[in-house]
Formats: C-alpha cells, sequence, structure tokens
C-alpha cells in the first residue's frame, strides 16, 4: 500500500522555486567569499592557514626533488656514469 499524500502535497510553481533558487545561490556566493583565480571554489577563510601551509609543503616537495636530481645527475657526471648505470655495470664496461 501506498501512501497518497505526496500527491496531495502542494507543489510551488516553477517560476517561483526558479526564484527561491536563486535568492539562495546570491546568498551563498555572497558569503563564500570570492575566488583566488577564476573558476576556483571559493575558500572559507578558516581554511586558508592550512591551503597555504600544504601549498607551501608541496612546493617545497617538489623543488626538493627536482634539487636531488640535479645533484645526482651532477654527481653521475663527474664519475662518468650514465643514469641507471651503477659502479658495477661501469666495472664490467670497462670505465
Amino acid at each position: 500500500m501506498q501512501n497518497d499524500d505526496t500527491e496531495s502535497d502542494p507543489v510551488l510553481p516553477e517560476p517561483v522555486r526558479d526564484h527561491l533558487g536563486q535568492q539562495l545561490r546570491t546568498v551563498y556566493h555572497v558569503d563564500a567569499g570570492k575566488p583566488e583565480f577564476l573558476g576556483d571554489e571559493a575558500v572559507p577563510k578558516a581554511f586558508e592557514p592550512q591551503i597555504k601551509r600544504l601549498e607551501t609543503r608541496l612546493k617545497t616537495h617538489e623543488e626538493g626533488t627536482a634539487a636531488v636530481g640535479d645533484a645526482l645527475d651532477r654527481i653521475l657526471d663527474a664519475f662518468g656514469l650514465e643514469p641507471g648505470e651503477g659502479p658495477s655495470d661501469a666495472r664490467a664496461n670497462g670505465k
């Protein structure tokens, strides 16, 4: 048995629903703040410090990884080795 109460519930006309939806979106976007870049979601102020720390950690990790890679390449060049070639491989190839 189904309850027919849902059929008798009043439904707002579509223009009223559209208007209310626009009003709610306007209030939501006003409170949300402005995004930093076009297309970005607005970030609540409470999350900004955590996001800045995360961005700093990611940037540091990327730059650190690149710096270590460059240093290893210079070390390999100093020993006359190719990347992926270990000391035992170099001896076997006569280097």
